[in-house]
């Protein structure tokens, strides 16, 4: 990491500004991005996102073959297939069958967990969260108790098991990926989505799901929007912060796309949440939060 953004030329303080807008945006609106696929009678993993991921990463992987990025060896090949099983088919495709039964904005929220998971899988690896950071934690996992417990989720069983096992499938690959020998950054995202792409369809076949070629224009602007942007831009925003700004700010969008999520769900979607949702929000929000600043405190 270099230096905070602070410490940064102004030319480079735009950069930072423009790269995290986009990763709170765009990320924040794949959720709801995903819901107007699904509407528009696209099937979850065989097209919203096994299909926009193969074409996200070929298109990834092209250019960067192009600009002379060394293809991934063997070894990294499986090291990034075993990421994209666990960050992009647990953690994205689950959210998305998800979606089918529960609102964009609770999926958001629900995932918003995923840093509490980190918090935990990491604490199993030896690496020990500070007292603050446990805080943390016990704070944020009330607030995912209070929302399966009595939210609208409820009226979605496979829904809410499906955002249970989703935040803590990107959470673990995330701690399992450190240390693994893997290729470049982008070269990595671009290989995790060819590879998930790929398992997303096989499992989307299995499931029985099909096209029927009745697609909305509306649902497909969608894939072609979380292709693009969530898959694309987006990432690229994303592994260019991580390289310029200090990591907590770059994680600063575990507790922005919720809410950026939600507010799209109402305004777009026409969406409702109970006191109960958004009472639970705030606290899952609040957790991360600690969390996030008791590694400032620590780093």
């Amino acid at each position: 990491m270099s230096s905070s953004v602070s410490a940064m030329p102004a030319r480079g303080g735009w950069a930072v500004a423009i790269a995290l807008g986009l990763v709170y945006v765009v990320w924040g609106s794949t959720y709801f991005g995903i819901r107007v696929a699904l509407e528009g009678g696209y099937p979850p993993m065989l097209m919203v996102a096994g299909s926009r991921f193969i074409v996200a990463g070929t298109l990834m992987y092209a250019f960067l073959r192009w600009r002379g990025v060394a293809a991934p060896t063997r070894v990294q090949w499986r090291h990034v297939a075993i990421m994209g099983l666990l960050l992009l088919v647990m953690g994205n495709g689950l959210v998305t069958v998800a979606e089918q039964t529960v609102s964009s904005g609770l999926a958001a929220v629900a995932v918003a967990s995923m840093p509490l998971w980190m918090g935990l899988f990491g604490a199993m690896r030896g690496q020990h969260p500070t007292r603050n950071e446990w805080i943390g934690i016990a704070v944020g996992f009330a607030g995912v108790v209070w929302l399966n417990a009595g939210s609208s989720m409820t009226a979605s069983p496979l829904g809410l098991v499906l955002l249970m096992i989703a935040p803590i499938g990107w959470a673990y690959g995330s701690v399992w990926s450190r240390g693994r020998d893997l290729p470049t950054p982008f070269m990595t995202a671009a290989g995790q989505m060819l590879c998930a792409g790929v398992m997303l369809v096989v499992v989307g076949l299995l499931r029985g799901e099909r096209y029927d070629g009745h697609g909305t224009l509306q649902g497909a602007l969608a894939i072609g929007y979380l292709a693009l942007f969530g898959s694309i831009v987006a990432f690229t925003a994303y592994v260019w912060l991580l390289h310029n700004v200090r990591s907590v700010l770059v994680g600063s969008y575990a507790y922005v796309n919720p809410v950026i999520a939600v507010a799209l769900g109402v305004w777009l979607g026409h969406e409702h949440f109970s006191a109960h949702d958004l009472g639970a929000m705030v606290v899952i929000l609040a957790g991360v939060v600690i969390i996030t600043l008791a590694r400032a405190r620590r780093a």
